[in-house]
Protein backbone atom coordinates (compact mmCIF):
# COMPACT_ATOMS: atom_id res chain seq x y z
CA UNK A 1 0.00 0.00 0.00
CA UNK A 2 1.26 3.43 -0.85
CA UNK A 3 1.78 6.43 1.30
CA UNK A 4 2.44 9.80 -0.26
CA UNK A 5 5.86 11.25 0.50
CA UNK A 6 4.97 14.12 2.82
CA UNK A 7 7.54 16.03 4.84
CA UNK A 8 5.73 16.61 8.11
CA UNK A 9 7.23 19.19 10.52
CA UNK A 10 11.00 18.84 9.98
CA UNK A 11 13.66 21.09 11.41
CA UNK A 12 15.75 23.11 9.00
CA UNK A 13 18.77 21.00 9.81
CA UNK A 14 17.03 17.71 9.07
CA UNK A 15 15.47 19.10 5.92
CA UNK A 16 18.83 20.33 4.70
CA UNK A 17 20.32 16.93 5.42
CA UNK A 18 17.51 15.22 3.55
CA UNK A 19 18.12 17.35 0.48
CA UNK A 20 21.82 16.61 0.63
CA UNK A 21 21.28 12.87 1.06
CA UNK A 22 18.71 12.47 -1.69
CA UNK A 23 19.82 15.14 -4.12
CA UNK A 24 21.27 14.82 -7.59
CA UNK A 25 24.39 12.70 -7.46
CA UNK A 26 25.91 14.79 -10.22
CA UNK A 27 26.05 11.92 -12.69
CA UNK A 28 24.58 12.31 -16.13
CA UNK A 29 22.60 9.09 -15.83
CA UNK A 30 20.83 10.03 -12.60
CA UNK A 31 23.17 7.99 -10.43
CA UNK A 32 22.78 4.62 -12.16
CA UNK A 33 25.74 2.32 -11.89
CA UNK A 34 27.10 -0.14 -14.38
CA UNK A 35 26.48 -3.62 -13.00
CA UNK A 36 27.42 -5.43 -16.16
CA UNK A 37 30.11 -7.55 -14.49
CA UNK A 38 28.27 -10.28 -12.66
CA UNK A 39 29.43 -11.28 -9.23
CA UNK A 40 28.98 -15.01 -9.65
CA UNK A 41 29.10 -15.82 -5.95
CA UNK A 42 26.47 -13.18 -5.17
CA UNK A 43 24.26 -14.26 -8.03
CA UNK A 44 23.80 -17.79 -6.73
CA UNK A 45 23.28 -16.58 -3.16
CA UNK A 46 26.16 -18.73 -1.95
CA UNK A 47 28.84 -16.08 -1.47
CA UNK A 48 31.18 -16.29 1.47
CA UNK A 49 30.06 -13.60 3.92
CA UNK A 50 32.66 -11.40 5.61
CA UNK A 51 32.89 -10.92 9.37
CA UNK A 52 31.43 -7.48 10.03
CA UNK A 53 31.68 -7.32 13.83
CA UNK A 54 33.42 -4.55 15.72
CA UNK A 55 36.98 -5.11 16.82
CA UNK A 56 38.03 -5.74 20.42
CA UNK A 57 38.59 -2.03 21.13
CA UNK A 58 35.41 -0.81 19.47
CA UNK A 59 37.40 1.21 16.94
CA UNK A 60 36.30 2.15 13.46
CA UNK A 61 36.60 -0.61 10.91
CA UNK A 62 37.09 -0.57 7.17
CA UNK A 63 35.83 -2.67 4.34
CA UNK A 64 38.27 -5.13 2.79
CA UNK A 65 37.64 -3.27 -0.47
CA UNK A 66 39.05 0.10 0.62
CA UNK A 67 37.01 3.21 -0.10
CA UNK A 68 33.64 2.18 -1.55
CA UNK A 69 30.58 4.09 -2.75
CA UNK A 70 27.36 2.07 -2.75
CA UNK A 71 24.28 3.16 -4.68
CA UNK A 72 20.94 3.08 -2.85
CA UNK A 73 17.44 3.40 -4.29
CA UNK A 74 15.13 4.23 -1.39
CA UNK A 75 11.39 4.07 -1.95
CA UNK A 76 10.13 6.20 0.92
CA UNK A 77 6.79 6.40 2.69
CA UNK A 78 5.37 9.40 4.51
CA UNK A 79 7.31 8.60 7.65
CA UNK A 80 10.72 7.99 6.13
CA UNK A 81 12.18 11.22 4.69
CA UNK A 82 15.29 12.01 6.75
CA UNK A 83 16.33 8.56 7.97
CA UNK A 84 19.02 8.41 5.27
CA UNK A 85 20.96 11.07 7.21
CA UNK A 86 20.77 8.99 10.38
CA UNK A 87 22.06 5.93 8.51
CA UNK A 88 24.91 7.92 6.92
CA UNK A 89 26.05 9.19 10.32
CA UNK A 90 25.99 5.74 11.93
CA UNK A 91 27.79 4.16 8.98
CA UNK A 92 30.50 6.84 9.02
CA UNK A 93 31.09 6.15 12.69
CA UNK A 94 31.81 2.46 12.17
CA UNK A 95 32.86 2.12 8.52
CA UNK A 96 34.15 5.54 7.41
CA UNK A 97 35.42 4.19 4.10
CA UNK A 98 31.88 3.32 2.91
CA UNK A 99 29.74 6.06 1.38
CA UNK A 100 26.10 5.71 0.38
CA UNK A 101 24.87 7.50 -2.74
CA UNK A 102 21.15 7.91 -2.12
CA UNK A 103 18.34 8.24 -4.63
CA UNK A 104 15.17 8.80 -2.61
CA UNK A 105 11.80 8.53 -4.35
CA UNK A 106 8.14 8.26 -3.41
CA UNK A 107 7.54 4.53 -3.03
CA UNK A 108 3.99 4.64 -4.36
CA UNK A 109 4.58 6.71 -7.48
CA UNK A 110 8.19 6.23 -8.44
CA UNK A 111 9.81 3.14 -6.92
CA UNK A 112 8.41 0.60 -9.37
CA UNK A 113 9.20 2.69 -12.50
CA UNK A 114 12.74 3.24 -11.20
CA UNK A 115 13.19 -0.47 -10.59
CA UNK A 116 12.06 -1.22 -14.13
CA UNK A 117 14.64 1.24 -15.45
CA UNK A 118 17.40 -0.27 -13.35
CA UNK A 119 16.51 -3.78 -14.43
CA UNK A 120 17.71 -2.73 -17.88
CA UNK A 121 20.97 -1.10 -16.79
CA UNK A 122 21.86 -2.85 -13.54
CA UNK A 123 20.30 -2.58 -10.10
CA UNK A 124 21.69 -0.33 -7.36
CA UNK A 125 23.72 -2.14 -4.68
CA UNK A 126 20.93 -1.67 -2.13
CA UNK A 127 17.20 -1.11 -2.57
CA UNK A 128 14.81 -0.08 0.17
CA UNK A 129 11.17 -0.85 -0.53
CA UNK A 130 8.46 -2.89 1.15
CA UNK A 131 8.05 -6.57 1.90
CA UNK A 132 5.70 -6.97 -1.05
CA UNK A 133 8.52 -5.89 -3.43
CA UNK A 134 10.40 -9.09 -2.66
CA UNK A 135 7.62 -11.14 -4.25
CA UNK A 136 7.95 -8.98 -7.37
CA UNK A 137 11.72 -9.05 -7.88
CA UNK A 138 13.14 -12.15 -6.18
CA UNK A 139 11.58 -14.54 -8.74
CA UNK A 140 13.43 -12.61 -11.45
CA UNK A 141 16.76 -13.66 -9.96
CA UNK A 142 18.01 -10.12 -9.40
CA UNK A 143 18.02 -10.04 -5.58
CA UNK A 144 20.72 -11.54 -3.38
CA UNK A 145 19.87 -13.77 -0.44
CA UNK A 146 20.27 -11.98 2.90
CA UNK A 147 22.81 -13.67 5.15
CA UNK A 148 21.45 -15.26 8.33
CA UNK A 149 23.93 -13.20 10.39
CA UNK A 150 21.68 -10.20 9.89
CA UNK A 151 18.35 -11.99 9.62
CA UNK A 152 18.91 -13.60 13.03
CA UNK A 153 18.92 -10.13 14.57
CA UNK A 154 15.33 -9.65 13.41
CA UNK A 155 12.08 -11.11 14.66
CA UNK A 156 10.99 -14.42 13.18
CA UNK A 157 7.87 -12.73 11.79
CA UNK A 158 10.10 -10.46 9.75
CA UNK A 159 11.05 -13.36 7.46
CA UNK A 160 7.61 -14.73 6.69
CA UNK A 161 6.70 -12.74 3.60
CA UNK A 162 10.19 -12.13 2.23
CA UNK A 163 11.20 -15.80 1.99
CA UNK A 164 10.74 -17.61 -1.31
CA UNK A 165 11.59 -21.29 -1.79
CA UNK A 166 13.40 -21.32 1.54
CA UNK A 167 15.62 -18.30 0.79
CA UNK A 168 15.15 -14.86 2.36
CA UNK A 169 15.67 -11.90 0.06
CA UNK A 170 14.63 -8.99 2.26
CA UNK A 171 15.46 -7.62 5.70
CA UNK A 172 12.26 -6.15 7.18
CA UNK A 173 13.26 -3.29 9.46
CA UNK A 174 10.04 -1.81 10.84
CA UNK A 175 6.28 -2.20 10.73
CA UNK A 176 3.11 -0.15 10.52
CA UNK A 177 -0.36 -0.81 11.90
CA UNK A 178 -3.52 0.13 10.04
CA UNK A 179 -7.10 0.56 11.12
CA UNK A 180 -9.34 3.30 12.48
CA UNK A 181 -7.58 5.88 14.66
CA UNK A 182 -9.98 7.43 17.15
CA UNK A 183 -9.93 10.29 19.64
CA UNK A 184 -9.94 8.48 22.98
CA UNK A 185 -10.99 11.53 24.98
CA UNK A 186 -13.88 12.23 22.60
CA UNK A 187 -15.03 8.61 22.81
CA UNK A 188 -14.95 8.72 26.60
CA UNK A 189 -16.75 12.06 26.82
CA UNK A 190 -19.57 10.82 24.60
CA UNK A 191 -19.83 7.33 26.05
CA UNK A 192 -18.89 5.61 22.79
CA UNK A 193 -17.52 2.08 22.95
CA UNK A 194 -15.04 0.81 20.38
CA UNK A 195 -17.29 -0.62 17.63
CA UNK A 196 -17.05 -4.29 16.72
CA UNK A 197 -19.88 -4.39 14.17
CA UNK A 198 -21.10 -2.10 11.42
CA UNK A 199 -24.23 -1.37 13.48
CA UNK A 200 -21.99 -0.26 16.36
CA UNK A 201 -20.09 2.01 14.00
CA UNK A 202 -23.28 3.48 12.52
CA UNK A 203 -24.51 4.43 16.00
CA UNK A 204 -21.32 6.43 16.57
CA UNK A 205 -21.67 8.08 13.15
CA UNK A 206 -25.27 9.05 13.91
CA UNK A 207 -24.39 10.48 17.33
CA UNK A 208 -21.45 12.41 15.86
CA UNK A 209 -23.65 14.11 13.31
CA UNK A 210 -26.34 14.85 15.87
CA UNK A 211 -23.64 16.72 17.81
CA UNK A 212 -22.13 18.44 14.74
CA UNK A 213 -18.98 16.33 14.89
CA UNK A 214 -17.56 15.04 11.60
CA UNK A 215 -17.35 11.25 12.00
CA UNK A 216 -14.34 10.63 9.74
CA UNK A 217 -11.30 12.69 8.86
CA UNK A 218 -10.17 11.89 5.31
CA UNK A 219 -8.04 13.34 2.50
CA UNK A 220 -9.43 11.80 -0.65
CA UNK A 221 -7.51 14.26 -2.79
CA UNK A 222 -4.73 11.69 -2.25
CA UNK A 223 -5.87 8.69 -4.27
CA UNK A 224 -3.15 6.68 -2.54
CA UNK A 225 -5.19 7.08 0.65
CA UNK A 226 -8.28 5.72 -1.11
CA UNK A 227 -6.21 2.77 -2.33
CA UNK A 228 -4.86 2.14 1.15
CA UNK A 229 -8.19 2.11 2.96
CA UNK A 230 -9.74 -0.01 0.19
CA UNK A 231 -7.13 -2.70 0.83
CA UNK A 232 -7.90 -2.45 4.54
CA UNK A 233 -11.53 -3.16 3.69
CA UNK A 234 -10.50 -6.00 1.37
CA UNK A 235 -8.38 -7.66 4.04
CA UNK A 236 -11.22 -8.04 6.53
CA UNK A 237 -14.11 -8.68 4.15
CA UNK A 238 -12.31 -10.59 1.39
CA UNK A 239 -8.84 -12.00 2.07
CA UNK A 240 -9.48 -13.09 5.66
CA UNK A 241 -12.30 -15.21 4.25
CA UNK A 242 -10.89 -16.12 0.82
CA UNK A 243 -7.07 -16.00 1.05
CA UNK A 244 -6.60 -16.87 -2.63
CA UNK A 245 -9.18 -14.43 -3.99
CA UNK A 246 -6.58 -12.86 -6.29
CA UNK A 247 -5.66 -16.20 -7.82
CA UNK A 248 -9.34 -17.01 -8.33
CA UNK A 249 -9.76 -13.61 -9.99
CA UNK A 250 -6.96 -14.30 -12.46
CA UNK A 251 -8.38 -17.76 -13.17
CA UNK A 252 -11.74 -16.24 -14.06
CA UNK A 253 -13.55 -17.83 -11.10
CA UNK A 254 -14.58 -14.48 -9.63
CA UNK A 255 -14.50 -10.79 -10.48
CA UNK A 256 -14.96 -7.37 -8.91
CA UNK A 257 -18.30 -6.99 -10.69
CA UNK A 258 -19.62 -10.34 -9.43
CA UNK A 259 -18.07 -10.70 -5.97
CA UNK A 260 -20.39 -9.52 -3.21
CA UNK A 261 -17.45 -9.34 -0.79
CA UNK A 262 -15.37 -7.16 -3.10
CA UNK A 263 -18.28 -4.86 -3.91
CA UNK A 264 -18.83 -4.40 -0.18
CA UNK A 265 -15.17 -3.46 0.28
CA UNK A 266 -15.47 -0.83 -2.43
CA UNK A 267 -18.75 0.49 -1.01
CA UNK A 268 -17.17 1.29 2.37
CA UNK A 269 -15.49 4.20 0.56
CA UNK A 270 -18.97 5.65 0.04
CA UNK A 271 -19.63 5.35 3.79
CA UNK A 272 -16.50 7.37 4.53
CA UNK A 273 -17.26 9.90 1.79
CA UNK A 274 -20.80 10.47 3.08
CA UNK A 275 -19.54 11.20 6.59
CA UNK A 276 -16.34 13.18 6.15
CA UNK A 277 -15.29 16.74 5.32
CA UNK A 278 -17.16 18.26 2.39
CA UNK A 279 -13.82 19.37 0.98
CA UNK A 280 -12.14 15.96 1.31
CA UNK A 281 -11.12 16.09 -2.37
CA UNK A 282 -9.09 19.22 -1.71
CA UNK A 283 -7.82 18.42 1.80
CA UNK A 284 -4.16 17.39 2.12
CA UNK A 285 -2.99 14.79 4.64
CA UNK A 286 -1.35 17.24 7.05
CA UNK A 287 -4.49 19.42 7.17
CA UNK A 288 -6.66 16.34 7.62
CA UNK A 289 -4.54 15.06 10.50
CA UNK A 290 -4.56 18.50 12.10
CA UNK A 291 -8.38 18.56 12.02
CA UNK A 292 -8.43 15.15 13.67
CA UNK A 293 -6.11 16.34 16.46
CA UNK A 294 -8.09 19.55 16.98
CA UNK A 295 -11.29 17.58 17.61
CA UNK A 296 -13.04 18.36 14.31
CA UNK A 297 -13.41 14.64 13.56
CA UNK A 298 -13.78 11.57 15.74
CA UNK A 299 -12.05 8.90 13.62
CA UNK A 300 -9.68 8.40 10.71
CA UNK A 301 -9.11 5.23 8.67
CA UNK A 302 -5.34 5.33 8.33
CA UNK A 303 -2.05 3.81 9.43
CA UNK A 304 0.93 4.46 11.67
CA UNK A 305 2.20 7.14 9.27
CA UNK A 306 -0.41 9.49 10.76
CA UNK A 307 1.15 9.24 14.23
CA UNK A 308 4.06 11.42 13.13
CA UNK A 309 1.61 14.21 12.26
CA UNK A 310 -0.59 13.68 15.32
CA UNK A 311 2.27 14.06 17.77
CA UNK A 312 3.94 16.91 15.88
CA UNK A 313 0.70 18.86 16.17
CA UNK A 314 -0.01 17.93 19.80
CA UNK A 315 2.36 15.68 21.72
CA UNK A 316 -0.43 15.02 24.23
CA UNK A 317 -3.06 13.92 21.70
CA UNK A 318 -4.76 10.84 23.15
CA UNK A 319 -5.64 8.39 20.38
CA UNK A 320 -6.31 4.69 19.95
CA UNK A 321 -6.82 2.30 17.05
CA UNK A 322 -9.35 -0.40 16.15
CA UNK A 323 -9.97 -2.44 12.97
CA UNK A 324 -12.68 -1.15 10.62
CA UNK A 325 -15.65 -3.49 11.29
CA UNK A 326 -16.50 -6.02 8.60
CA UNK A 327 -19.76 -7.77 7.69
CA UNK A 328 -19.22 -10.61 10.16
CA UNK A 329 -17.97 -8.63 13.15
CA UNK A 330 -14.58 -10.37 13.32
CA UNK A 331 -12.21 -7.79 11.84
CA UNK A 332 -8.53 -7.91 12.71
CA UNK A 333 -6.07 -5.09 13.15
CA UNK A 334 -3.83 -4.83 10.10
CA UNK A 335 -0.07 -5.18 10.31
CA UNK A 336 2.23 -4.13 7.46
CA UNK A 337 5.97 -4.84 7.19
CA UNK A 338 7.32 -1.53 5.95
CA UNK A 339 10.97 -0.62 5.36
CA UNK A 340 12.54 -3.66 3.70
CA UNK A 341 16.19 -3.77 2.65
CA UNK A 342 17.02 -5.72 -0.50
CA UNK A 343 20.40 -6.13 -2.17
CA UNK A 344 21.51 -6.74 -5.74
CA UNK A 345 22.58 -10.23 -6.77
CA UNK A 346 25.18 -8.61 -9.03
CA UNK A 347 26.75 -6.09 -6.68
CA UNK A 348 30.51 -5.78 -7.03
CA UNK A 349 30.82 -4.75 -3.37
CA UNK A 350 29.22 -7.53 -1.33
CA UNK A 351 31.54 -7.01 1.64
CA UNK A 352 30.58 -3.35 1.89
CA UNK A 353 26.87 -4.18 1.45
CA UNK A 354 27.17 -6.61 4.37
CA UNK A 355 28.76 -3.89 6.48
CA UNK A 356 25.71 -1.68 5.85
CA UNK A 357 23.42 -4.55 6.89
CA UNK A 358 25.57 -4.96 9.98
CA UNK A 359 25.08 -1.32 11.01
CA UNK A 360 21.36 -1.40 10.35
CA UNK A 361 20.82 -4.55 12.41
CA UNK A 362 23.34 -4.10 15.25
CA UNK A 363 23.34 -0.36 16.03
CA UNK A 364 20.63 -0.10 18.66
CA UNK A 365 20.94 3.67 19.00
CA UNK A 366 20.38 4.07 15.28
CA UNK A 367 17.39 1.73 15.33
CA UNK A 368 15.70 3.55 18.23
CA UNK A 369 16.39 6.89 16.54
CA UNK A 370 14.73 5.70 13.32
CA UNK A 371 11.76 4.11 15.12
CA UNK A 372 11.19 7.22 17.23
CA UNK A 373 11.42 9.50 14.20
CA UNK A 374 9.13 7.40 11.98
CA UNK A 375 6.82 6.48 14.87
CA UNK A 376 6.85 2.84 13.79
CA UNK A 377 7.24 -0.57 15.41
CA UNK A 378 10.52 -2.47 15.58
CA UNK A 379 11.19 -5.66 13.65
CA UNK A 380 14.58 -6.17 15.34
CA UNK A 381 15.02 -8.32 18.43
CA UNK A 382 15.37 -6.64 21.82
CA UNK A 383 14.92 -3.15 20.38
CA UNK A 384 11.82 -1.07 21.08
CA UNK A 385 10.99 2.53 20.23
CA UNK A 386 10.81 4.89 23.18
CA UNK A 387 8.32 7.45 21.83
CA UNK A 388 4.98 7.68 23.61
CA UNK A 389 2.34 5.88 21.53
CA UNK A 390 -1.16 6.15 23.03
CA UNK A 391 -2.45 3.48 20.62
CA UNK A 392 0.08 0.89 21.79
CA UNK A 393 -2.24 -0.50 24.46
CA UNK A 394 -4.81 -1.25 21.75
CA UNK A 395 -2.18 -2.86 19.54
CA UNK A 396 -0.98 -5.03 22.43
CA UNK A 397 -4.53 -6.15 23.17
CA UNK A 398 -5.29 -7.16 19.58
CA UNK A 399 -1.92 -8.88 19.37
CA UNK A 400 -2.40 -10.88 22.56
CA UNK A 401 -5.83 -11.99 21.33
CA UNK A 402 -4.41 -13.10 17.98
CA UNK A 403 -6.47 -10.49 16.15
CA UNK A 404 -3.78 -9.11 13.83
CA UNK A 405 -3.41 -9.93 10.13
CA UNK A 406 -0.47 -9.21 7.80
CA UNK A 407 -1.64 -7.14 4.82
CA UNK A 408 1.18 -8.57 2.69
CA UNK A 409 -1.27 -11.38 1.88
CA UNK A 410 -3.54 -8.92 0.09
CA UNK A 411 -0.73 -6.89 -1.43
CA UNK A 412 0.87 -10.00 -2.91
CA UNK A 413 -2.48 -11.19 -4.27
CA UNK A 414 -3.31 -7.81 -5.83
CA UNK A 415 -0.24 -5.65 -6.29
CA UNK A 416 -0.10 -1.92 -5.71
CA UNK A 417 1.76 -0.67 -8.77
CA UNK A 418 -0.46 -0.70 -11.86
CA UNK A 419 -3.44 -2.24 -10.08
CA UNK A 420 -4.50 -0.99 -6.64
CA UNK A 421 -3.35 2.54 -7.42
CA UNK A 422 -5.29 2.56 -10.71
CA UNK A 423 -8.39 1.11 -9.05
CA UNK A 424 -8.25 3.93 -6.50
CA UNK A 425 -8.47 6.51 -9.29
CA UNK A 426 -11.71 4.91 -10.48
CA UNK A 427 -13.08 4.84 -6.93
CA UNK A 428 -12.32 8.57 -6.71
CA UNK A 429 -14.09 9.18 -10.02
CA UNK A 430 -17.11 7.19 -8.84
CA UNK A 431 -17.37 9.07 -5.54
CA UNK A 432 -17.27 12.38 -7.41
CA UNK A 433 -20.00 11.30 -9.84
CA UNK A 434 -17.70 11.07 -12.84
CA UNK A 435 -18.42 7.38 -13.45
CA UNK A 436 -20.81 4.76 -12.14
CA UNK A 437 -20.06 2.20 -9.46
CA UNK A 438 -20.49 -0.54 -12.06
CA UNK A 439 -17.97 1.16 -14.34
CA UNK A 440 -15.44 1.36 -11.50
CA UNK A 441 -15.80 -2.38 -10.88
CA UNK A 442 -15.52 -3.17 -14.60
CA UNK A 443 -12.37 -1.06 -14.80
CA UNK A 444 -10.81 -3.16 -12.03
CA UNK A 445 -11.78 -6.34 -13.89
CA UNK A 446 -10.14 -4.94 -17.01
CA UNK A 447 -6.79 -4.75 -15.23
CA UNK A 448 -6.55 -8.47 -14.51
CA UNK A 449 -3.24 -8.79 -16.36
CA UNK A 450 -1.58 -6.20 -14.10
CA UNK A 451 -2.97 -7.56 -10.83
CA UNK A 452 -0.07 -9.94 -10.14
CA UNK A 453 3.64 -9.33 -9.74
CA UNK A 454 4.32 -12.47 -11.76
Amino acid sequence: MKRKLVSVVLTAAVLAGTLAGCGDSGTSDGGQKDSGQENTAAADGGQEQQDSGTDQDGQQETSDEGDVTLTVLAGQSTTDAGIEDMIDEALAGKYPNITLEWECVDWGNDFQPKMQQYLQSGLPDIMIGKAQDVATYAPQGVLAEIDSTYLDRGLDAARENVTIDGKTYGMVYNALYQGVYYNKDMFEENGWEVPKTLDDLQKIIDDCEAKNITPFASHMVDTWSIGNVTMQFMMNDVFNKIPDWGDQFREGKTSFADSGEMKTAYEYNQLIFDHTFKDTFSTEQTDCDAKMVMGEAAMKVSGSWSIQNFLDIDENFNFGIFPFPNQTGDSKLIFEPNITIMTSAQTEHQDAVNKVLDVLTSDKDLAVEIYNFTKTASMLKDISPTFENPSQTDIDEYSSDGNIVDVTLGNNQLVWGGFQEENAKDVAAWLQGQESFEDALKASDGRKASSSAN
